[in-house]
């Protein structure tokens, strides 16, 4: 189907700004680094997700859905976008939370944790880490037809093929940012979770010939692992929007600064959050961005960059996680 004919729901009214981040780029020594603010989408907070869940809501009305029905990690970015469009339609929500690491949910806790009760959840089920996440959504979706109700289950992320076309058509706001600020990038960074918005990117800078490459910065599996994933996905999303399929040596994920595993912290990454904040007044957080930003310094002290380059750093949000790692980041 032509992305221009795809139902979908408008959260963030205009493109969010491409800046440059002139002191953080002076205490590296280069390259010159940009940032995109997709933490500045709509919705509670704002983040990658937002754009995937334009998409996705959209096709749950058309369905006729009364609730969304979503998984994610504890402190899940996606779950408090997800809650947030719910409330903004009118739906409900359940949420299915995955511990992935062991005993790391806390009712109690801040950051996203309090947000899925001030944001409305209807129901939140809590799981060990590798428990059949598919089944506990398709369990919570056969609750509500029994119920006489219907709901529309988003996967982890809303990385499928339609909800990675929010980031096909970030893309292709990317590059006409670009034209606009006659501004030219030598590669682009971004943060590869689960996968849909690395794919989307991919997609939609392969169908515009664009001829900037894309490194992913793996926050939780090995670099092959992930690598697949992107490649499986982007081709899954290509096929559906009808647009050329990137190659496989075309997708880069490293896997360098995941540390001990998925949202565990690290120094690292501890550093780029504080980094980014202290000298530029910008937010990450420390499960996504803040691996990612601690992958772009990374790779700037490692020489991967030109010092002269122009790289843009796509911020996929994140920050309300901030609040339940204040022991880990504080000074």
């Amino acid at each position: 189907m032509k992305l221009e004919a795809l139902p979908r729901r408008r959260y963030t009214p205009h493109p969010t700004p491409i800046q440059k981040l002139d002191r953080l780029s002076k205490h590296l020594g280069g390259p010159q680094i940009w940032i995109k603010r997709d933490d500045l989408t709509g919705l509670a907070g704002g983040g990658n997700k937002t754009r995937k869940l334009e998409f996705l809501v959209a096709d749950a009305l058309r369905q006729g859905a009364d609730t969304l029905v979503t998984v994610g990690a504890v402190q899940s970015n996606h779950c408090r976008l997800t809650l947030a469009a719910a409330a903004h339609e009118g739906l409900k929500c359940r949420l299915v939370l995955e511990q992935r690491v062991p005993g790391s949910y806390r009712k109690e806790a801040s950051g996203n944790n309090f947000l899925f009760d001030l944001l409305g959840a209807e129901t939140l089920t809590v799981l060990e880490g590798g428990s059949d996440l598919s089944g506990a959504m398709q369990a919570e979706a056969e609750k509500l037809k029994s119920l006489g109700r219907k709901g529309y289950v988003i996967p982890g992320g809303g990385s499928n093929a339609l909800g990675a076309m929010g980031y096909v058509v970030c893309a292709r706001e990317i590059l006409a940012q670009c034209l606009d600020m006659g501004l030219a990038f030598d590669e682009i960074v971004v943060a590869s979770g689960s996968a849909g918005t690395h794919a989307g990117l991919l997609v939609g800078f392969n169908a515009a010939n664009a001829g900037v490459p894309l490194t992913g910065l793996n926050v939780r599996r090995p670099r092959a692992e992930q690598e697949g994933n992107v490649h499986k996905l982007a081709v899954e999303a290509a096929a559906f929007a009808g647009l050329p399929a990137p190659s496989r040596d075309s997708v880069v994920a490293f896997d360098d600064w995941v540390g001990p595993g998925y949202s565990i912290p690290t120094d690292e990454m501890v550093e780029a959050v504080r980094l980014f904040a202290s000298l530029e007044g910008v937010l990450l957080d420390p499960v996504y961005t803040g691996k990612a930003a601690a992958g772009l310094i990374g790779l700037a002290r490692r020489d991967h960059f030109k010092p002269d380059a122009n790289v843009l750093f796509v911020h996929t949000g994140g920050a309300p996680s901030l609040f339940a790692y204040q022991d880990i980041l504080a000074s």
